[in-house]
């Protein structure tokens, strides 16, 4: 009976997968945190590990590091929530078979862990080489497409990489900001050193410091080991920050003094450290709004922008839309160990009228699975979700609260799977707005 681990801080979930994978013939263990884990997998082997990509005691990669230090030829398989996919396609260059994201039917969540087993069964046991998973680089590649926005935007990309210039790069959520962020290191001369990606959204401002520039061991409560910091992690490369204007004030003048200076002093030490990174941010707002406001400042603006790029919605980009979505169906066939040939041609009309308020996030999201529930070798009308055929639907320009105010509420949270964070932006609103309205209108 093949035994997996289970590492997943909301007991109530954790039970019920736990309860799941026992009834399908699942040796289980469970663990609610990295440090209850690491006790676990060290003492004991597993044929795989599923784990939440954000634990309170730790970061998912940094686990997945550590995993495969002491249980090389162990499958990693990450739960991820709906705005942490980037991350997880990362993982997956640094040794995790896959992931699965919530929430995820019971088919899916036992064909990754099939798939999983079956690619580390196959490969050699004794080559070290072969551990990280046998998908194509295409997870995280940059596609390029015909459309005019498409072709300025590989032009400037084209233009900015060999140099060391900031690059601040707007676009709504899910238009691959980071893929972007990601094709310009790759064409730099640092390419061969670190990128690193930073959400500034999933950083409590209280720790802002030591996720960025590090920590002794013991410097504040819940410090049990020294940490590099994103900083450092980055140096020599890039550091990558998205959504950038969601730091607090005083962190953005923490932020600034780094750049300024270029050094760090991790939190706890009195030694500062020259680092040496090439800066690339994003945000789905504007930030010159911002900072006329009072909420951005005005000089960390400048010195993050000396060159900025569009990042194109995918209503922009009609031209590229097929592109786009035979890219995601051969991403899916490679993930779900499927064949599925195309789309319908009734799919392709249906996808040219849909307006795509999730950009490229969704239509990979709907792709694969339309995959994962196809039999046959085409992608039909049936196994498309249920807001491809509702009438009236409100679309990204649309979605205003001047207007059906509930309605636009709840449909952004079914659009962006009950993201709070997500459907706030999808809104135009800050999220303590949009709390006030969940409360006001009783929406659970």
């Amino acid at each position: 009976m093949p035994k997996i681990l289970i590492i997943e801080d909301d007991i109530s979930f954790c039970k019920l997968l736990e309860k799941f994978l026992i009834k399908n013939k699942y040796e289980v263990t469970t663990s609610f945190s990295a440090a209850d884990a690491r006790l676990i997998f060290k003492n004991d082997t597993f044929d795989l590990i599923l784990t939440d990509l954000r634990l309170p005691d730790a970061d998912g990669i940094d686990l997945l590091a550590e995993i495969k230090t002491t249980n090389f030829q162990t499958p990693v398989v990450l739960m991820t929530g709906y705005s942490d996919i980037n991350t997880a396609v990362r993982a997956i260059k640094n040794g995790a078979s896959d992931y699965i994201s919530k929430p995820f039917n019971p088919d899916e969540v036992l064909l990754v862990i099939t798939n999983a087993m079956q690619a580390f069964e196959s490969k050699p046991k004794e080559n070290k080489k072969h551990v990280s998973s046998n998908k194509k680089s295409s997870s995280s590649e940059y596609v390029e497409g015909i459309s005019k926005a498409s072709k300025k935007l590989a032009e400037h990309i084209q233009l900015v990489s060999p140099t060391d210039m900031s690059v601040l790069i707007i676009g709504e959520s899910g238009t691959g900001k980071e893929i972007i962020a990601k094709s310009i290191h790759q064409k730099s001369n640092r390419k061969d050193a670190n990128f690193i990606a930073v959400d500034c959204g999933a950083i409590p401002k209280e720790l802002a410091a030591s996720e960025f520039f590090g920590h002794l061991k013991g410097s504040f409560t819940g410090a049990i080991s020294d940490k590099i910091g994103y900083f450092e992690a980055a140096n020599g490369g890039t550091l990558f920050l998205d959504e950038i204007g969601n730091l607090s004030y005083e962190n953005q003048i923490q932020l600034l003094r780094a750049l300024q200076e270029r050094k760090i002093k991790p939190v706890g030490s009195n030694k500062e450290i020259e680092v040496d990174i090439r800066i690339i941010t994003a945000t789905n707002e504007d930030l010159r709004e911002a900072v006329k406001n009072g909420d951005f400042r005005e000089d960390l603006y400048h010195r993050i922008n000396e060159f900025s790029i569009h990042s194109p919605s995918l209503s922009e980009r009609a031209e590229d839309l097929m592109i786009f979505a035979e890219f995601f169906l051969e991403k899916a066939n490679e993930q779900l160990n499927k064949e599925v040939i195309g789309f319908s041609s009734e799919v392709v009309d249906i996808f040219q009228n849909y307006p795509w308020p999730g950009n490229l996030r969704e239509m990979q999201n709907c792709v694969k699975r339309a995959t994962l529930l196809t039999k046959d070798d085409f992608i039909e009308k049936a196994v498309l979700p249920v807001e491809f055929f509702e009438k009236n639907q409100p679309t990204t320009t649309s979605l205003s609260l001047s207007e059906n105010e509930k309605e636009a509420i709840v449909y952004a949270l079914a659009k962006t799977q009950n993201n709070k964070s997500e459907a706030a932006k999808l809104l135009k609103i800050t999220r303590k707005t949009l709390y006030n309205k969940l409360k006001l209108y009783d929406i659970n």
